[in-house]
């Protein structure tokens, strides 16, 4: 097959969405080699993360060209069209929520990820002009796709729910953490990196954007009812958010207890999980959650928030709490921390947990989705009926 994508998030984007991108891409492009990989993209970027996907022989980077290049956010909606047609693609997978706006005039079969709608279900952390563009965008891909994938069962019930799609157009194809969490770190390379960072000798791990949604405030309240020698270190991206953290800390004297590190490089991030004691996201909603992911395939024992959908990523030996009861997620850290076998045993089977988002295993129910469509064109554009 000849496989169109959306990379614009796989070239210029190093967390969520970019991450996402580059996992399907290169764990398709890897289990199945005879394929042609397309991927279309608006702006060229320098990218270490690129690595592997421009390696390899059967995967091709389109970029716009000519005067196209002074648009690249119209050749993304609209331009890409010429080149979809021009290579021969077959179906075209929008890895981030939308799709081409004349994508069905060049008659390939779409696919879009739509990875959460937490726009609509908590507008408040959300500029205006942001949600109208989302939802113009989102519904529109969700409608006009041949099928959708969700990356939780929590999405596909919001899709159901806001843009009243009927169920059997969305299959349910979870995601995989990069594999570099699933490498056990040699103990030098945990000193190192501690050492190099700064990170305290017993610490508890939070790992994502300092914003309000994802509630690190609670962790921080959490960190005044459980042992001093006990630390909070939160690795991600700054927001405002984090002046409101910060300046708790301050006054309730937390301020030697809360290491928050932004711009933190990626290839230090597992040696930090594997040197965490536990691990917390006590976001209000989630598409997915990878950070849980990481931590589980970490072997570090996970605290997460009810009410999204971070049990399916967590899985039943996971511990989870009221995102509005700090209380709750300290008596839940102190009972892990003071109980080794229980620790112990969220670990085991936490690692057994995560196998179900093997890359290959989701490399081949996404290829399942394609060859259907794929198919059903090719006897279609043949002359046989598939009625």
């Amino acid at each position: 097959m000849r496989i169109g994508f959306d990379a614009k998030r796989a070239v210029q984007n190093n967390t969520g969405l970019g991450n996402y991108s580059r996992f399907i891409i290169e764990a398709l492009s890897e289990y199945y080699p005879d394929n042609t990989y397309f991927l279309f993209a608006p702006k060229r970027k320098v990218n270490a993360r690129l690595n592997t996907l421009i390696s390899r022989p059967n995967v091709a980077f389109i970029f716009p060209s000519g005067i196209s290049k002074l648009l690249p956010s119209l050749w993304r909606i609209f331009g890409s069209k010429k080149n979809i047609n021009k290579n021969g693609v077959e179906i075209f997978h929008g890895l981030s929520n939308e799709l081409p706006v004349n994508i069905h005039s060049t008659g390939v079969k779409t696919v879009v990820t739509v990875h959460d709608l937490i726009f609509i279900r908590y507008p408040q952390y959300y500029r205006w002009i942001d949600r109208q563009i989302y939802l113009w965008k989102f519904r529109r891909a969700c409608l006009k796709a041949d099928v959708i994938i969700a990356v939780s069962e929590c999405t596909k019930r919001d899709i159901i729910s806001f843009f009243r799609i009927a169920e059997e157009k969305i299959k349910v194809v979870y995601q995989d953490c990069h594999p570099d969490f699933k490498r056990p770190v040699s103990e030098e390379k945990r000193k190192q990196t501690a050492d190099k960072h700064r990170l305290p000798k017993r610490f508890i791990l939070y790992v994502g954007s300092i914003e309000q949604r994802k509630n690190l405030l609670l962790a921080v309240k959490a960190l005044r009812q459980i042992p001093e020698e006990i630390h909070l270190v939160a690795i991600g991206k700054s927001t405002p958010y984090q002046l409101e953290i910060e300046k708790y800390a301050h006054e309730t004297g937390l301020e030697s207890r809360l290491h928050i590190k932004n711009d933190f490089p990626f290839e230090d991030l597992p040696a930090v999980y594997q040197s965490a004691a536990v691990f917390v996201y006590p976001s209000f909603f989630e598409g997915f959650g990878i950070p849980v992911i990481e931590a589980l395939s970490c072997g570090v024992p996970v605290i997460a928030a009810t009410g999204s959908c971070l049990e399916e990523a967590g899985g039943q030996d996971s511990v989870y709490v009221n995102p509005l009861d700090d209380a709750e997620l300290a008596d839940k850290i102190r009972e892990i921390l003071e109980n080794p076998d229980l620790a112990k045993k969220m670990t085991e089977r936490g690692l057994e947990y995560v196998k179900r988002f093997d890359s290959r295993r989701i490399a081949e129910k996404i290829m399942d989705i394609y060859m259907i469509y794929t198919t059903a064109m090719r006897l279609i554009s043949s002359g046989v009926s598939v009625a």
